[in-house]
Formats: structure tokens, sequence, C-alpha cells
């Protein structure tokens, strides 16, 4: 059966040629189930957090590009071994009323029940690619956020520096397992035998 969800309007503004959705005048109201609704129906990519809606901005090619040439590293290991990898956008939810959409995630079954319809319950691994309009949101926000909803490990590639570093959960917090930089390979301490080498990572872009 179909559930009418009523969804507050939104107004379209357009600064510098650059679309996003005013939301500042309901923020803090939004529901859990009008997220989830807004983004069954939506070509933006949004996250949740605590009643606010936040809109992403479009990936440029550079980002992508990245994130494809990992996306067939990734598949290439795990798959064999009875893993999925998947880039997004899928939303995952960090706790309930917080959700983030990594830009690659993997499980290590593939049968993993943690894989919901709507969302995900969770990841064994999750990427993000630094964009470079706010750097902080994925080096420091969401790095708390993987960590409050324990991703074992945790992935940040960033092209500013031409660095990737690999995050490992102990505890309730990250540690580094490494800064890994151009010459070096990025290895993965929860897939055993994984790596990628920095170099060509940044080719890619």
């Amino acid at each position: 059966m179909a559930v009418n969800i009523r969804i507050p309007e939104l107004r379209i503004v357009d600064p510098d040629d650059d679309t996003i959705l005013s939301l500042a005048p309901i923020q803090g109201l939004w529901t859990e189930e009008q997220y989830l609704a807004m983004t069954d129906h939506s070509s933006r990519m949004l996250e949740f957090d605590n009643g606010s809606i936040e809109v992403l901005p479009m990936p440029i090619p550079e980002h992508q590009k990245i994130l494809a040439f990992l996306y067939e590293l990734f598949v290439a290991f795990v798959r064999p071994r009875g893993g999925i990898t998947l880039f997004s956008p899928l939303r995952v939810q960090i706790r309930p009323r917080k959700f983030r959409e990594p830009d690659l995630v993997v499980l290590q079954d593939a049968n993993d029940l943690r894989q919901q319809k709507r969302y995900w319950l969770g990841v064994d691994l999750a990427v993000e690619i630094v964009s470079d309009d706010d750097p902080e949101r994925d080096t420091k926000v969401k790095r708390a956020d993987y960590a409050e909803a324990a991703i074992p490990e945790y992935w940040i590639v960033n092209p500013l520096d031409d660095t990737i570093t690999v995050l490992v959960l102990e505890g309730e917090m990250y540690t580094e397992r490494g800064v890994f930089r151009r010459g070096e390979h990025a290895t993965s301490q929860l897939l055993e035998g994984f790596g990628v080498s920095v170099d060509e990572v940044f080719a890619a872009k």
C-alpha cells in the first residue's frame, strides 16, 4: 500500500550557476521518513542529520574518474572472496536520524543482512574522495561519523594533496594505519593482501 508522505515545498535557487535546494527555513524539522521519501525520488545526493537535510555537491569528473578506478580495484579483490562493493548513491545509516552516502562501500559477505532494501545498516569499509569545496567534511566530520557507526575501516582519498589515509577502528575511534603518498602503496588491514598504488589512483584523475 502506498504511503502518502507530506514533504514541505522546496524552493530552487541558482547562485553562481550552482543549483541548490533552499532548505534553511525548515531545517531541523525533517523526519527520517521524509528524508527517505525525498531521496527515493531525487537525482541529487542528500544526507540527513537530526532533522536537517544536507545537499551534496555534484561530483566533478576528476572525482568520478578516481571513484571508477577504485571501484574496479575493490571489485576485483572483494568479489572473488564472496564480498560486494558498491558506490554512491547508497544510503548508509549511521544511527537513527543520521544517514551518509559514502563514495564507495565494501561488505566482505555479499549476503550480509545489513543490506536493507531502502538503506544499509552498516558496512565493513567506506571510502570518501575529498571534495575541494569542503575538505573537512570528509577528513574530520565523516571520520567521526563512521567511527560512530563502527565501520571497521575508512579510506580518505585526497586529490588535494595526493594522499590516501587508511583509518582502522580501535574501540570508538580511528587510528591511522598510514598516510600513503606518491611512490607508496596504500594497504588495508581489513582486506588482507589488498593494496593500491597511490600514483595510479591519482593518475586516474
